[in-house]
């Protein structure tokens, strides 16, 4: 029996993912020549769209590779016919597909159009293992690094290797090979030099440390950091938000059935890093699990909105979100009580 090129990729470590989903390309490159490659997310695309460039030929190239993001979001039963069609006339075919989500599973319909040796979750690594895979890095690029740097950097960096990995490679650009990275040119390089995301904008949400009012100050600085980037993108800034909630709401379900869970029981639900169940613990003491089902409709309206308005208003509606986020757990502005 032939191979079927459809592959589901799951899980947050972002880095792994990547190359595993490089791999398969190189491979596809090795086998058909000129690759036609296209990236698109499942809240922004079509099925149907998918599918026919998928059986399409294409004139100047031997094969297609399409990755398909947020495949977590394939709820529609037409979406499933279809995918479910093409793969099965897929056998050996020149296009492959490649199914990614941040989340460790999808429906299970889709589940099962993937063959099982073509299905993998990317677990985010346990704390030892980065500080291993940090060490091997800067070893491999010529580079030392002290233990209170590596520390610092797994406390200040997203957890995971892709993150790491673009981070890290600033300091390959400041200093020679052979150099000592410290804990010092840590918070020189990369505190002044942040680059902020829907997941920083998150952490800054919630940062029980501080008070309702100051919360909001900081997210409201992000925001305008985010929106001053060239790549900024409010659909993927408020789907990187709902993102972070939806593994909140995966955090209360959680600790609410196992109060006291091991290690592994939280790595299995994506917590495994130190700091992950750190910020998770803290945002879950601001936010149970109804303001968290407010925050995602919220979400959900302030996304359909931005793409109904064409872009007009999107400055006013992220504002609208912060407001109502951090001010009233998700309710709509027209029923805000300042709480805190």
């Amino acid at each position: 029996m032939g191979c079927v090129p459809v592959y589901l990729f799951c899980g947050c470590e972002i880095g792994e993912k990547n190359e595993a989903i490089l791999d398969l390309k190189i491979k596809a490159r090795k086998k058909y020549g000129v690759l036609d490659e296209y990236s698109f997310y499942a809240h922004e695309t079509r099925i149907a769209d998918v599918v026919a460039l998928l059986l399409n030929e294409s004139l100047f190239a031997s094969g297609r590779f399409v990755v398909l993001n947020c495949a977590e979001q394939i709820k529609k039963k037409e979406d499933f016919d279809l995918l479910d069609t093409w793969v099965k006339s897929a056998v050996d075919s020149s296009s492959t597909l490649v199914l990614v989500s941040e989340e460790n599973s999808c429906d299970k319909k889709l589940e099962s159009l993937v063959p099982k040796e073509n299905k993998r979750i990317f677990w985010e690594m346990f704390d030892n293992r980065k500080e291993q895979w940090l060490v091997a890095f800067f070893n491999k690029n010529g580079y030392n690094v002290t233990p209170e740097a590596v520390d610092l950097i797994l406390d200040m960096v997203e957890n995971n290797t892709e993150a790491l990995r673009c981070e890290c490679s600033r300091f390959f650009l400041c200093f020679q090979r052979g150099y000592v990275v410290t804990e010092d040119d840590v918070e020189n390089l990369l505190s002044h030099n942040k680059e902020e995301s829907a997941f920083t904008l998150f952490d800054s949400m919630c940062d029980v440390s501080r008070s309702t009012v100051v919360r909001l100050e900081a997210a409201l600085a992000v925001l305008q950091k985010i929106r001053l980037s060239k790549e900024s993108s409010s659909v993927q800034l408020i789907a990187g938000l709902a993102y972070c909630f939806r593994r909140l709401r995966i955090w209360h379900v959680f600790l609410t059935e196992n109060p006291c869970p091991s290690e592994f029981d939280l790595k299995t639900k994506g917590f495994a890093s130190k700091k992950v169940q750190r910020q998770y613990s803290n945002a879950s003491k601001i936010w149970n699990l109804s303001a968290v089902h407010n925050i995602l409709a919220l979400l959900a309206r302030g996304d359909m909105e931005i793409r109904k308005t064409g872009f007009a208003i999107e400055e006013t509606i992220l504002n609208l979100l912060i407001y109502s986020i951090v001010l009233n757990d998700g309710l709509p502005i027209e029923d805000f009580q300042l709480v805190g």
